[in-house]
Formats: C-alpha cells, sequence, structure tokens
C-alpha cells in the first residue's frame, strides 16, 4: 500500500507495549497509536488511518527492525486469518501480558485496592486445543497480495474457512488449522475436495445462494466427534451422497448432522437440526462427570482449560457442604453440577431455555439431585419471592458473557449479600466494572487469571469477593 498524503506518516517508531484488545502500543510525541502485527521492540514506519482526539490508528507500513522476542508463526494463513494474532509472540510473553491486562483493568476500571494477583494459569496446549470450529463455504475466495501477484491461476474461487478480517462475503480457504485436533483438518479438506469434484455450489454470501454453507466440528476429549453441515437449500440426491461419502471415509465421525438453513444469517440455534447418522449428541468428561452436549449446546471451547478455570471457582467458593449457591448465567449447568457434591444445594439460572434443558439432562446423567436449574431473565427471575422459595444464597457463582452483569443483577446481589460472589469473566474491563459497582459492599479476596486461547488477546479470570463485615 503507498502513502497515505492526508494522513500521518511516522517513520521508525519503536513499539513499546501492547494495549487493550491486543493491539501494539507507540507513542509519537505524546500521541498513543495503535497498530496490528507488531510487538514489543519492533521499529517500524506507521501509516495512520483513523485519528481520534487521544489516539491513532494505523498499520505497519514497513519494519526496519525485528524485536529480540519475536518467534516464527507456525501457521501458513498468519496475517491473512483474523485468528491467533499473537503466533509471532513467545507464549511466556503472551502470558505475561493476558496477566499485565487482568491487573491494569481491575486497577483502572474497577479502582479497588487488590490482593497480589495469583500467576496466570496456562494452557499445557496452545495449538490443537478448542473443541468447537465453524467453517464458511463461499464462492468467493479471498486471495492475499502475494497470490495475486504470483499470477497463478485462480479461476477456482471456491472456499471453505474462515471469514476475512473484515470481509461478510470473502472466506480464506484453510489447509490447515492448529486450533482443533484431528479428524477436523482431514474432514474439512475432504468435504472441500469432494465438492469441487462433484460440481457442489458453494455459497454466494452476497446473492444469497448456492447449496453450500456453512460446516461445524466438535470433538471431544472421550474421543468422539460431531459434524454439522449446514446447507441453503435441500437436495436429497447431493444431501445424502455428501453425507454418505463422509460416513464411510470417518467412521470416527459419532455424530453426522445436516440442517437446512434458508435464511439470511448462518445461526443454527434457531433451526431444525436432522440426524443423518449416529446419535445426535457427544459426551465431554470431567472429574468423572459426563456432559451430554448437542449441536446447539454451550460448552468451553478448550476443555482442558474450562477443567482448570471451574476447579479455581471451586476451590474460590470454598464450600463445606451445608451452602446454598447461585449459579447466575448457568450456560448448560456444567460449574453448577461441577460444585453439586461439595454445596447442598445449587440453584442455576441462565436465559437460553434449551441450555437450561441440558443442565437438567446432565444432572440426571450423572444421578445430580441437589441442582435446581430455571429458564429465564436473571434480572426477572432472582427476585424476592423466588429466594424465599429456594433459599437465600450464602455463595453466588457468576459467569456472564462479554457485556458483563446487568446492572440489575448487581443491584440483587448488593440488596441480598451473599457472604462471597465468585466472579468468573471472559472480559475483565466489564468484570472490573461490575467489581467496582459490588465494592461498596465486597473486598476482592483472591484474583486467579486463566489462558484459555493461545496465541489470543483474550483471558479468562475469577475473582472472590467477600461480603465486608461492619
Amino acid at each position: 500500500m503507498g502513502r497515505n498524503r492526508k494522513k500521518p506518516y511516522y517513520e521508525k517508531i519503536q513499539i513499546e507495549d501492547i494495549g487493550s484488545e491486543g493491539k501494539a502500543l507507540a507513542r509519537v510525541g505524546e500521541l498513543i497509536v495503535f497498530t496490528k502485527l507488531a510487538i514489543p521492540g519492533d521499529v517500524v514506519d506507521l501509516q495512520v488511518t483513523k485519528k481520534r482526539k487521544k489516539y491513532q490508528e494505523a498499520f505497519v507500513a514497513k519494519i526496519h527492525e525485528y524485536s529480540k522476542d519475536r518467534v516464527e508463526a507456525f501457521c501458513e494463513h498468519f496475517g491473512t486469518c483474523g485468528g491467533c494474532k499473537w503466533q509471532f509472540l513467545p507464549y511466556q510473553k503472551q502470558l505475561a501480558y493476558k496477566q499485565k491486562q487482568v491487573e491494569d483493568q481491575l486497577k483502572r476500571i474497577g479502582k479497588v485496592s487488590l490482593p497480589e494477583v495469583s500467576p496466570i494459569l496456562g494452557s499445557e496446549k496452545n495449538t490443537f486445543y478448542r473443541n468447537k470450529l465453524e467453517f464458511t463455504f463461499s464462492n468467493k475466495k479471498w486471495l492475499t497480495a502475494e497470490e495475486i501477484e504470483s499470477g497463478k491461476d485462480f479461476s477456482n474461487s471456491d472456499s471453505l474457512g474462515f471469514h476475512a478480517p473484515g470481509m461478510f462475503d470473502k472466506v480464506i480457504n484453510i489447509e490447515k488449522c492448529w486450533l482443533q485436533p484431528e479428524p477436523s483438518n482431514k474432514i474439512r479438506n475432504f468435504i472441500y475436495n469432494y465438492a469441487i469434484e462433484n460440481n457442489l455450489d458453494f455459497f454466494d454470501i452476497r446473492e444469497k445462494k448456492g447449496f453450500l454453507r456453512t460446516l461445524i466440528i466438535r470433538t471431544s476429549s472421550t474421543g468422539e466427534t460431531m459434524v454439522i453441515l449446514s446447507l441453503f437449500h435441500e437436495d436429497e440426491n447431493k444431501r445424502i451422497k455428501l453425507l454418505e461419502a463422509l460416513k464411510d471415509e470417518f467412521p470416527e465421525i459419532t455424530s453426522l448432522m445436516y440442517v437446512i438453513n434458508e435464511k439470511g444469517n448462518d445461526t443454527i440455534t434457531d433451526q431444525e437440526i436432522e440426524l443423518f447418522h449416529g446419535r445426535d449428541h457427544i459426551f465431554e468428561e470431567m472429574e468423572g462427570l459426563e456432559f451430554k452436549i448437542g449441536p446447539k449446546s454451550f460448552y468451553q471451547t478448550n476443555s482442558e482449560q474450562a477443567y482448570r478455570l471451574y476447579k479455581v471457582a471451586r476451590d474460590f467458593a470454598d464450600l463445606k457442604g451445608s451452602e446454598t449457591v447461585y449459579d447466575l448465567y448457568t450456560g448448560t449447568g456444567t460449574i453448577a453440577n461441577f460444585i453439586a457434591r461439595n454445596a447442598k444445594k445449587v440453584v442455576g439460572i441462565e436465559y437460553v431455555p434449551e441450555a437450561i434443558n441440558d443442565a437438567k439432562i446432565n444432572a440426571e446423567i450423572n444421578k445430580i439431585d441437589n441442582t435446581h436449574f430455571f429458564a429465564g431473565d436473571i434480572k426477572e427471575v432472582m427476585r424476592n419471592a423466588f429466594i424465599k422459595q429456594l433459599g437465600h444464597p450464602d455463595v453466588v457463582i457468576t459467569d456472564p458473557p462479554r457485556a458483563g452483569m446487568h446492572k440489575d443483577v448487581v443491584a440483587t446481589l448488593t440488596a441480598i449479600k451473599p457472604d462471597k460472589i465468585v466472579y468468573v469473566s471472559c472480559n475483565p474491563a466489564t468484570q472490573a466494572r461490575d467489581v467496582s459497582l459490588l465494592s461498596e459492599f465486597y473486598k476482592v479476596s483472591k484474583v486467579q487469571p486463566v489462558d484459555m486461547f493461545p496465541h489470543t488477546h483474550h483471558v479468562e479470570n475469577v475473582v472472590l469477593l467477600e461480603k465486608i463485615i461492619i
């Protein structure tokens, strides 16, 4: 890309730090400039793309000097695909920046006094650690500048992979993804090759036409595999031939499903999912407990680190067996069922009814009879009559989505004042905001970051809040 004469161009600027959202940070005088695909120690030229009052955003136009910390990215799609942006940063450095992010957010946004933050729990596996991936079929393959300049024949523009960053209709054809263990790559590549050889139409996202739409692959630590093929319209002959070929090639697929999705968007949570072969679920296992996972079930995507995360939550709760525990945003009841043997009663609340059905089934499978699950909006469910009926919580465990807890839920917690709140978060910024709102009545006693997503800036964090005794 050439220089943009209308926007500033900075030469030989050293990258100093990593800021929020994992972006690299440089200073030009008093001005902060954020960029991507750079790490502290790199010396670069920066072409500004956005100017704001307090900061600017830029892309790296030229690299003069590489940081001594920089390592070689291991994935051939690095820099093109939007995932795993930190591959060139050594894993121990990634963990250090994640730890710093948690501490900075709690201090800057939370404005609360903190105990010493425990060292982040890194992931033993930092490749092939995910148990679920979703791929998109497209007839508009994303080509890199190098591919375009190579002069190769790209008349086949069909692709099966991930959306190019910021491009809703362009998809990068993925040869090998390092995120999910086999048979994930083999299944995806087999389907791609079969589709090309048999002239199956890849979806046109703009025009809303084509046959093959999306592919979801789920694997589990018990060795089971679920495949869900999403088609834009029914063509029984083509569908059966493709699914039969897949079943014959991969006997290890324990759940082979399909869905006809004629909607404008790709989500299948509101669609009828049909079973073609095997059973309509797979099992995940944790500490002797079995968790049934259907095509629409939510389960933490890094199974091994999820186990460590839940152990931290259980340790922080420090249950003696006599407590009533409320598990807010319980999802499929994984935490609730995981801690049930340590509590007198666990009450799980979640707004997705299907998830609550899964939670009840998982309790039944594991012969757990002291968990009680309710579907509904937490701020509406957790009213006085409900608390009176089910018992006042001694401990609340909360694991909200990225947006954090609704302010009315926070207000309810400050009104009912459980002795302890164990706050599990996938977004330390909104966690810090909520901790600040609770700080009149609660002190932060423990902080434990956990890395669920190596090579990304995302970090989970668990905070123990204990009621201030006046």
